[in-house]
């Protein structure tokens, strides 16, 4: 079994094995036709319950066969123009690259002596990303497994921030309040647009769901800081602490950006940690003309970025940054058998000081070698592709009498349903036409689209993050979407006659 160990011995195999992977991978991208099968969970998981693990394949040929029935053969693509749903990017190829190289080398970025030159890459790209944020020169940040984590961590900071200010307030006037007093009076403003990590995060904080408010949006779907300035002068009033103003640059459903100078001056004046999501727009942060739709970003305390968003990363890349590096502490333990207090006072790096996992791979080398490839602005000038994509698409839909959107997008993001002529046929049958245009598409395979629901009524998305997605596939899709739509409905209403 040490033949299969990857070192200077295995070095031949390890290239041939992973060229006839490559190999496979690469058929099968310049022959998918579709994003997806359609095969269904009843279809497949027989198939994939009844392989027996405890009797190996013979090699690595006969591994890559299997695979194309229990995985290549029906994975959704999402590198297929057709695929519009979730915020899933094609990735681009220096990334990949880098992906292959960092899974075979295998360094863990947890302490300087497990990974020297990736310790300094990661740190260098953090400080570039403050850079473009706008941070300042105390900045800094770690890279994280996505954005739910990193709204945790920025949340794990903000939290332990307001208890070490509202704990040292007290005690200058001349109480002593305790943290477990403090915690459930605690209160984290969102938007109700925002996403649901925030809820999580509170939850996992021990604040518990009910510590977070929910601010209402605009008709842009932007947060309403008008409503924001009251609910923050209530929580004031009422004796609660607003620990943190959590702001969304590119919210899940609609691609919305909340009033960012606006949030940074509320959440200044009332002493209030801002944080603000920027998993989605962060692509905005590279994009050669639309760099302005995310002023007031510089003002944040925190920010989240996902790479593998906007930046055209495969998963996992993500990270959280904040203005004032101190503020790491708050995550930080030393261990004498990992990072003992010495190294610090060494001075050397070990990025588990900074970091909420251990263990933790060199996903930044990814995003180095995109970067030293195609340079800032080649990633920028894609996100700005599928932006610019976004609003022929909202024109195109605005214009059929078939659906209706909700609002212009500023990023990427279209969100819209199919509405039948005239008024006789009830609401909850055209969710329900709505719904199953959905589900009935991604069982044909033709396309994949997502859905959502706002005021309470089902619509449909198209999350586009494909350059290579075309208005005549937007008008295409939306044929098929009508039809499926159209089909229910005349099904429905002939079944009621």
């Amino acid at each position: 079994m040490r033949s299969h160990l990857l070192n200077e011995t295995t070095a031949d195999l390890y290239r041939r094995s992973v060229t006839e992977g490559v190999d496979r991978v690469a058929a099968k991208l310049a022959t998918t036709q579709r994003p997806h099968t359609g095969i269904s969970v009843d279809e497949l998981a027989p198939v994939i319950n009844g392989i027996d693990l405890d009797k190996p394949l013979a090699d690595a040929a006969a591994v890559l066969d299997e695979l194309e029935d229990v995985y290549l053969r029906d994975a959704v693509y999402f590198h297929h123009p057709r695929y519009l749903g979730h915020l899933n990017c094609p990735v681009v190829i220096p990334a990949v690259l880098g992906e292959a190289i960092l899974s075979a080398v295998n360094s863990s970025l947890d302490t300087w002596d497990q990974s020297i030159g990736g310790t300094l890459i990661e740190r260098r790209l953090i400080d570039w990303t403050t850079e473009r944020i706008g941070l300042g020169p105390g900045a800094d940040g770690i890279f994280t497994s996505g954005g739910s984590q990193s709204n945790f961590h920025a949340l794990l900071l903000a939290r332990d921030e307001a208890c070490r200010l509202v704990m040292k307030k007290a005690l200058d006037e001349g109480r002593e309040l305790t943290k477990a007093e403090l915690l459930p009076k605690l209160r984290i403003f969102t938007s109700e647009a925002s996403h649901f990590s925030v809820q999580k995060s509170a939850a996992m904080l021990g604040l518990g769901y009910e510590a977070v408010i929910s601010v209402p949006v605009d008709r842009n779907r932007r947060m309403d800081t008008a409503v924001l300035a009251l609910e923050l002068e209530e929580c004031a009033a009422e004796g609660l602490f607003p620990m943190a103003v959590v702001a969304t640059a590119g919210t899940t459903d609609f691609g919305s950006i909340d009033p960012l100078p606006e949030i940074a001056r509320l959440a200044d004046e009332h002493s209030a940690w801002m944080h603000v999501d920027a998993a989605y727009g962060c692509g905005l942060l590279a994009s050669p003309t639309r760099r302005h739709l995310l002023d007031g970003i510089e003002r944040a305390d925190s920010v989240t970025v996902d790479y593998h968003k906007s930046f055209f990363q495969p998963v996992s890349s993500s990270a959280m940054l904040v203005r004032d590096r101190d503020t790491l502490k708050h995550a930080t333990y030393h261990a004498d058998y990992l990072n003992p207090r010495r190294m610090a006072e060494e001075r050397i790096p070990n990025q588990v000081d900074k970091s909420i996992q251990t263990t933790r791979r060199f996903d930044a080398l990814k995003l180095w070698v995109t970067l030293r490839v195609m340079g800032a602005d080649g990633v920028g000038s894609l996100f700005d592709e599928v932006i610019d994509l976004a609003a022929a698409g909202w024109d195109i839909i605005d214009a059929d009498p078939r659906f209706e959107v909700v609002v212009k997008p500023q990023i990427s993001t279209l969100v819209f349903r199919y509405v039948p002529e005239g008024d006789e046929i009830r609401g909850d049958l055209v969710d329900e036409a709505n719904l199953h245009a959905r589900k009935a598409l991604f069982a044909s395979g033709e396309a994949v689209v997502a859905g959502t629901k706002v005021d309470g009524k089902q619509y449909l998305k198209f999350t586009l993050l494909n350059p290579q997605t075309t208005t005549a596939d937007i008008t295409a899709v939306l044929d098929l979407l009508a039809a499926h739509a159209e089909q229910f409905l005349g099904e429905s209403l002939a079944l009621h006659r």
